[in-house]
């Protein structure tokens, strides 16, 4: 579950609330493409935007609508208290695993983080991904940390930061976080600009914003990379240049996959909950140009 493609949709909404029969279409996709894993409720999910009932929903509906890919469900909040009661719910919902970032306002210490994964861990019956995502949480968890929080029981991946853009650089980087975790605990690269990157040095999972969107074109680049053709895994990566450009222009990639899947007519508009909006005026008709040219 924990390796190869793990492809994350968006959660497309308006201030009415989910839209269930987009989400259900995405998932669908994801689906048929057979990827390796769907991640819902991660940040291209919106997780910190929804409520808890509204989180419960989309597990359910993914779950329901898999085709037997297993589902991976973040349940990052706040409080301890809270994230226990979102694993619960996914749990509840058939995930077969959760997604677990450090969210935080006050900052956070490394022993708080420990203690935080430690206890979701003696409540969990599913494994966990720990979710480095200092971007969003304004956490990064040290190697030492992570070697900690990897050495418990159900801990079985790392969705770590982009790496390096040279193989090499992210090999090296990719092997001193390998050193000090158990076999059996997965890397994952997050940051589709350097994923394929990260897959050719050494990560075994792409936690993959494009897959959620295009799973054939992300698993084309996986495939590559699982069968050690680090030449073609580039290449197909590199094709997608313009759209890893306007990732940098835009901070990221939420608005600009969303902005893509509503180009496209898979979502409709607007998709993000509020204040987040879409890409608007020449930056929507980059997109435009982007979508056509490739």
């Amino acid at each position: 579950m924990f390796t190869g493609l793990s492809a994350f949709p968006l959660t497309p909404m308006s201030e009415q609330g989910i839209r269930e029969d987009e989400f259900v279409g995405l998932v669908q996709r994801l689906a048929t493409a057979r990827v390796d894993s769907i991640g819902v409720l991660g940040s291209t999910g919106n997780y910190m935007y929804l409520s808890r009932e509204e989180r419960a929903r989309v597990i359910h509906l993914a779950v329901e609508n898999a085709g037997g890919v297993p589902v991976v469900a973040g349940i990052g909040a706040l409080s301890t208290r809270a994230v226990l009661e979102l694993a619960e719910d996914a749990q509840k919902a058939g995930a077969s695993g959760v997604l677990l970032a450090p969210v935080s306002y006050q900052t956070l210490t490394e022993d708080e983080v420990f203690g935080h994964y430690e206890a979701v861990c003696d409540a969990l019956d599913v494994p966990l991904c720990v979710y480095d995502n200092p971007g969003t949480t304004h956490f990064s968890l040290s190697d030492e940390l992570h070697g900690r929080i990897a050495a418990l029981s159900k801990v079985k991946s790392i969705k770590i930061p982009p790496v390096a853009g040279d193989i090499e650089e992210a090999r090296a980087r990719i092997e001193r976080l390998r050193a000090l975790i158990p076999e059996d605990v997965t890397l994952g690269i997050s940051g589709d600009p350097v994923a394929a990157v990260g897959l050719c040095a050494g990560c075994q999972a792409w936690y993959s914003v494009l897959g959620g969107l295009f799973p054939q074109r992300a698993l084309a680049i996986t495939r590559a990379a699982q069968a050690g053709d680090s030449e073609t895994a580039l290449r197909l990566s590199n094709e997608l240049e313009p759209l890893w450009a306007l990732y940098r222009e835009q901070g990221g990639s939420l608005r600009v996959i969303a902005t893509v899947a509503e180009v496209l007519g898979v979502v409709s508009s607007p998709s993000l909950p509020m204040p987040l909006k879409t890409l608007q005026g020449e930056a929507r008709r980059q997109v435009e140009q982007i979508i056509e040219r490739l």
